[in-house]
């Protein structure tokens, strides 16, 4: 199990974005442990354009969405962020 703190921050069902060292995702939280963040409802955001702009409107440029879950390496992040906005889902 991840440590009390990732636990606390990282809770099943809540919406996201995660800047990793090469990509970012959006998504819902289905599962997390030691090593994976596992998404569903996921989208691999190839431009989020301006990020303060993103997190504050949920307006991002570029958007491929999964068709199903992503596993997301928690040794590859560098931040995750609450996504307090619809997920997206529409190629853009």
């Amino acid at each position: 199990m991840p440590d009390k703190t990732t636990a606390q921050i990282l809770k099943v069902g809540q919406s996201v974005i995660v800047r990793t060292v090469t990509h970012h995702y959006t998504g819902r939280i289905v599962s997390v442990d030691e090593r994976w963040l596992n998404l569903a409802e996921a989208a691999w955001i190839a431009d989020s354009g301006r990020w303060a702009h993103a997190l504050k409107t949920g307006e991002l440029s570029e958007v491929e969405p999964f068709p199903d879950q992503v596993l997301v390496a928690l040794g590859s992040d560098v931040d995750v962020s609450p996504w307090n906005h619809p997920l997206p889902r529409d190629v853009k």
